[in-house]
């Protein structure tokens, strides 16, 4: 068997597939309510991703961090700091990309770069690993885990004291879009809340950060249950999904009380949308870890725990080319006709595709949201059938 914790994988690929499918709508005019996200405050299933991602990353990260604490602290720093920065900058030429667009002539020009957005998924993966990292380092276990608690509590007087008295934790009362209009500017900010406002911007990042510091709490018990690649102990076993459901309970519990006066929001991650998210992020972990790890059935692997576990083991890289590919895709493009004002109307591959098949799917049974997502399944199921070719030659890219 091999060292991987083939939970963990399954856990990070269901994350990653998520995240393709509800990043690659047909139509994002027709989107079935779970697969959009809350308009401001509330939690959809959407919204569950990507806090789930983070939770994650704190998982792998205690499965390295003890290595590289044992080590040179050169080292660690070295190796933290280059990923920290690769990330960053692999998300920020996402944001560039394809780095050229179609003008109003009809010809290709270089895109503005003084409009590129600074901030965005990615960008923030990577400061919540490198922030996380540094605290567990510099502070040990007991110290990480106050500091959590101070970036949570931290975050709440901060977003309550300097927001806008009225009403501090709405679009336009968020005390964090001032900082980043400060520090990043404000042509750097993403536009699609119709006011410069990035939901992923600086001040949010400090309870994303305590989000992968929960994942790396719990990933040191799973550390501490078993060794890679051997079976859990039945009674460890036992006694690490108690724990991992008592926590989440407590964690959920917590979360409900306190967004009474701190709403669960993800564009502005707060405090009580970390708390339950992580207790959700447990409970999701540790029913595969019971599936996959405990019950020892690798036959079952083929089903629906093999088809998560492919995209687990080059996460980043399936993740970074969903969003390259169809960015790049729309530089190829053909006019289809014209508008009543004489204007030319163009398609490119992807939304042909979509139009040509899917779209009339959904016509026919009368509901447009189904042919949208049959083109994101669909763009899926490519994505996973690349992911298991790499799987399949033990090809596995990482940063």
């Amino acid at each position: 068997m091999s060292g991987r914790f083939r939970s963990l994988d399954v856990f990070r690929g269901a994350t990653v597939a998520l995240m393709i499918l509800v990043n690659n709508p047909g139509s994002w005019s027709h989107l079935y309510g779970p697969l959009a996200h809350a308009p401001w405050h509330g939690v959809t299933p959407t919204d569950l991703v990507f806090p789930f991602f983070l939770f994650a990353v704190g998982n792998a990260l205690a499965l390295v961090l003890p290595a590289l604490l044992a080590g040179p602290r050169a080292a660690l720093w070295a190796k933290v700091m280059r990923r920290t920065l690769l990330i960053f900058l692999i998300g920020l030429l996402l944001n560039a990309a394809p780095f050229v667009r179609w003008d109003a002539a009809g010809e290709l020009a270089l895109r503005d770069w003084s409009t590129l957005r600074t901030m965005g998924v990615l960008q923030r993966i990577a400061l919540c690993f490198g922030a996380a990292a540094a605290l567990v380092a510099l502070l040990g276990a007991r110290g990480a885990l106050w500091a959590t608690a101070v970036l949570l509590v931290g975050y709440w007087l901060l977003a309550w004291g300097l927001g806008a008295p009225a009403d501090p934790f709405s679009l336009n009362g968020f005390f964090g879009t001032a900082i980043d209009r400060a520090l990043l500017g404000e042509a750097h900010l993403y536009k699609g809340e119709g006011i410069p406002f990035d939901p992923e911007g600086l001040a949010s990042t400090a309870p994303a950060i305590a989000q992968v510091l929960l994942g790396w709490w719990v990933g040191t018990w799973i550390v501490a249950a078993r060794a890679p690649g051997r079976p859990f102990d039945g009674g460890i076993g036992a006694e690490l999904l108690l724990r991992l459901f008592l926590w989440a309970t407590a964690l959920l519990v917590l979360a409900y009380l306190w967004q009474l006066h701190f709403p669960l929001n993800k564009k502005i991650w707060t405090s009580s949308y970390v708390l339950h998210t992580t207790g959700l992020a447990m409970i999701t972990l540790a029913l595969c870890i019971h599936f996959i790890d405990i019950r020892q059935r690798p036959a079952e692997l083929w089903g629906w725990a093999r088809f998560f576990e492919v995209f687990g083991k080059n996460a980043l890289f399936v993740f970074v080319l969903a969003g390259l590919v169809p960015r790049f895709l729309a530089l190829a493009r053909w006019q289809t006709g014209v508008t009543a004002e004489g204007a030319a109307v163009w398609t490119s591959p992807l939304p042909w595709v979509y139009n040509t098949v899917f779209a009339p799917l959904g016509s026919m049974v009368g509901d447009p949201r189904l042919g949208s997502l049959l083109y994101a399944c669909t763009n899926l199921a490519v994505y996973w059938a690349l992911a298991a070719w790499l799987d399949q030659r033990r090809i596995y890219i990482k940063v």
